[in-house]
Parts: C-alpha cells; sequence; structure tokens
C-alpha cells in the first residue's frame, strides 16, 4: 500500500458496524456512571441512619448533601478539562480511583464535619468522571448511532442510584451505615484496576496530538479487523489553539455554548425540584409513604426509558427539535403533576411522563453537547456545561421548600415548577437555530451534529 494513504478515523468508525470493542468501551463507561450514580445517591439513604447516630438535626445534614453538589461543580469546572490536555483515558481512571478512595475514606469518619469533607472530595471526582466518559464514548460512537448509545450509556446513572437504595436497605440495619460507604468506596477501586487495563485512549485524542501511527493503526483494528491499515497516515481532529475552556467561546461556539448551559441549568433545577420535593407532595395528598415512594420512583423509570426512546429519536432526526420538544412536553406533564390526585395510578402516570421528557432530555443533552464541540474541547464543553447544570440541581432543591413557604396550591406550585422546562425547550430551539445560521442552513433544514469533514474537524 501507498506510504501516503490518508484515513480519516471517524470515517473508518462510521463506515463500520459496531465491533465487540467499541461495546467493551460502552459497558466500561457505563459501569463508571453507575459507581458514580451510586457515590452521588448513597448519602440520601443512610442520612436517616446518621441522624440517628449522631444525633444531628435535618438543618446539621444539609452540608451533607450541599458538599457533593458542590464537589461535583467544582471537579466539573477545574478538573473535567484537563481531559483534553491529558488525554480522556487517564483522567478517568484517576478520578474513579480518586472518588472510591473518598467514599472509602469516608466510612471512617469520626464526625459530621469530617464526612462533610470527605464527601466534597467524592464529589470532586465524581465531577470530572461524568463528563469524561459521556465523552470518551461519543467519541468511539459512528455517528449514525451516537446518541442512542450516549444516552443508553448514561442509563447507568440512574440504575447506580437505585442500586444505592437497594444495597441501603439490604445492610444498613445489620452492618450500619458506614458499610454502605465501604461498598461504594470498593467498586470505584477495583473498577479503576479494570480500565487502567482495558479502557484504550480516544482515538480521535491520539490522532489529533499526533501519536505513533503503529498505535492508532492497533486500536482501529479491533473496530475494522479487515482494514488493511499498513502505512496509513491518519487524519482526524485539528490540533488546539489555546486553553480548551477559551475555545468554548470562539465565535463559533460562543452562542451554543451559553444555550446549552442555560438548557442544562433549567433542566436540572426542574428535575431535583421534582426528585427532592415529589414524595413530600404525594404525601399530603393522603397517600402512605409507601405508595409516595413508589410513585416517585416512576420518574427514575420513565427518565431511564425515556432516555433511550430520545436517543434514538436524536440521531434519526434534528436532536435540537426533538430535545425542545420534549422538553415542552415535560413541562405539560409536570403541570398535570400537580392536578392529578385520583387516582393515584394518574398521578403516577403524570410522574412517568415527566421523568420520560425531563430526565430522559438531560440526557439526550449530554449526546447532544458531546456532538456539539470539537474533539479539541470536547471534555471541556461537557464538563462546563454539567458543571452549569449543577448550578440549577442546588437551586431546585431549594425552590421547593421556597414555594411551599408561599402556602399556593400545588397546582399554582407545580405550573411555576413546568416553567424552568418550557425555557429549557425555548434555549435548546435556540440553539438549533444558532447552529443552522452558523451553516448557512436555512431556518427549517434538519441539522443533525457533527457532520465531520474530509479533515476530520469535528
Amino acid at each position: 500500500m501507498p506510504s501516503d494513504r490518508v484515513v480519516d478515523v471517524q470515517q473508518l468508525v462510521d463506515a463500520n458496524r459496531l465491533s465487540p470493542f467499541q461495546m467493551l468501551i460502552i459497558v466500561l463507561c457505563f459501569l463508571i456512571v453507575a459507581v458514580d450514580g451510586f457515590d452521588t445517591a448513597v448519602v440520601g439513604f443512610i442520612a436517616p441512619a446518621i441522624r440517628a447516630e449522631w444525633r444531628a438535626s435535618p438543618a446539621q445534614l444539609a452540608p451533607l448533601f450541599g458538599a457533593g453538589l458542590l464537589g461535583l461543580m467544582v471537579g466539573a469546572l477545574a478538573i473535567g478539562p484537563f481531559a483534553d490536555q491529558w488525554g480522556r483515558k487517564p483522567v478517568l481512571v484517576l478520578s474513579v480511583l480518586f472518588f472510591g478512595a473518598a467514599s472509602f475514606a469516608s466510612a471512617f469518619a469520626a464526625d459530621l464535619t469530617e464526612l462533610v469533607a470527605w464527601r466534597f472530595a467524592v464529589g470532586l471526582g465524581l465531577g470530572a468522571a461524568m463528563p469524561s466518559a459521556i465523552t470518551l464514548t461519543s467519541e468511539y460512537c459512528p455517528s449514525d448511532r451516537r446518541s442512542l448509545l450516549v444516552t443508553t450509556m448514561f442509563c447507568g446513572f440512574t440504575l447506580g442510584s437505585a442500586l444505592g437504595g437497594l444495597v441501603a436497605a439490604q445492610i444498613v440495619a445489620g452492618y450500619g451505615w458506614r458499610s454502605v460507604l465501604l461498598v461504594g468506596g470498593l467498586g470505584p477501586v477495583l473498577l479503576a484496576l479494570v480500565l487502567t487495563a482495558a479502557l484504550p485512549e480516544s482515538v480521535r485524542y491520539l490522532v489529533m496530538r499526533g501519536a505513533d501511527p503503529a498505535g492508532v493503526a492497533a486500536i482501529l483494528r479491533r473496530i475494522a479487523p479487515q482494514a488493511d491499515l499498513a502505512g496509513a497516515v491518519f487524519v482526524g481532529p485539528a490540533k488546539p489553539h489555546g486553553l480548551p475552556v477559551r475555545q468554548l467561546f470562539e465565535r463559533d461556539l460562543v452562542a451554543g455554548t451559553l444555550f446549552l448551559w442555560l438548557t442544562c441549568f433549567m433542566s436540572l433545577l426542574v428535575y431535583y425540584l421534582l426528585s427532592n420535593w415529589l414524595p413530600t407532595f404525594v404525601s399530603s395528598r393522603g397517600a402512605t409513604l409507601e405508595s409516595a415512594a413508589r410513585v416517585t420512583a416512576l420518574l427514575q423509570v420513565g427518565g431511564t426509558l425515556g432516555a433511550i426512546a430520545i436517543g434514538r429519536l436524536m440521531d434519526r432526526f434534528d436532536p435540537h427539535r426533538v430535545l425542545g420538544a420534549t422538553y415542552l412536553a415535560g413541562a405539560a406533564f409536570v403541570t398535570l403533576v400537580g392536578r392529578a390526585s385520583d387516582p393515584l395510578w394518574l398521578l403516577g402516570a403524570a410522574v412517568f411522563g415527566a421523568g420520560a421528557c425531563i430526565a430522559g432530555s438531560q440526557t439526550g443533552l449530554n449526546a447532544l453537547s458531546a456532538a456539539f464541540y470539537p474533539t479539541a474541547s470536547r471534555a471541556t464543553g461537557v464538563a462546563w456545561t454539567n458543571a452549569i447544570g449543577r448550578g440549577g440541581s442546588v437551586l431546585g432543591s431549594m425552590v421547593g421548600g421556597a414555594l411551599l413557604s408561599l402556602n399556593w396550591g400545588f397546582e399554582t406550585i407545580f405550573a411555576v415548577a413546568a416553567l424552568p422546562a418550557a425555557i429549557a425547550a425555548a434555549a435548546v430551539w435556540s440553539k438549533g437555530g444558532s447552529s443552522r445560521r452558523r451553516r448557512g442552513l436555512p431556518d427549517g433544514a434538519a441539522l443533525i451534529e457533527p457532520k465531520p469533514n474530509a479533515a476530520g474537524g469535528a
């Protein structure tokens, strides 16, 4: 074969069926976000036991929840961008190892203050790991199936969160709340060892950094074993210019960046408002605590199934219009939650619909942000979008209490709670419009990102 043969890595990935090697990467990233979800949610399940042991008031426990969210924000903002400088794999392995070790250490906390500090440390690792997992999955997926595969991978977060509840229910009574943190720490540490051995670096990142062609060819042969890559010259994303964070605000990206941030902020605001305050709302309608828990669980179930369906639709149609429509439908379902009280199944159906549209769209937004940014700043773009969104989650956790204190009726409260979902719909539609204008497409044209050019610039 001529030594000057040029192979575009993304075109090669797109031209081949999904290989067992790519499935392994998706599974490993699924496990990363699953342990991420476990460690994010587990403190909520063990909080009653912590409160009983240390005789803490609800106000004293509040920093325990806030520390993890703050750590997630700081980790995504400060550590996530290093994946664009050091590589996806090193940041993933070190982040998973770090938050696993911090969770393990938190099991030995002597008092609430020490536990809060360890929860902040856990959040740092979680905030860095999640965007890198999204980025790596995106960069190994064929373009025409990317949204579905990324959203399916991210469902590991929801399942990991549910697993935290199951584990806590099984072992807290017999072994205490510290045992749950030990499990939450041991899992990531063991996973980090597996990632070190089995997880590859992003092939697009390697090409961008001018890595050894023989190493790139070895990875690509695991995707396309039949491809003759001997002596090939590999092309892909353009080399970065300037810091990754600065690239988010370049002329071609700044509008999309700001619209993504607004969408993510509003999306997580309404989701955390629902997830934190639904049990109180359902119980106030006369339902038992068991029924309230089951109805609230439908929010997570709907989110998981909705994410997969939305990912599939995003691959077939303009993802901005898909997400805009589902966020708008989510606003309608949130409004219906405030009106549906009897029978209980109707309320459950409204909660399921809200979860499918709001939580499902939030997962789809991760795929959209990964597709929007170029390889040189992809991890940074995803990380900062997640970090800004975490601000919405903090606000959403607080807004519910503020609305209840106004003594409004539940119909009014949930009508107000639907507004952020409507704003998210408008923001993601606006991002689609700005992207079409950037490409010189008419307003009615379909837009599916990314569409790599011959130089692999995406």
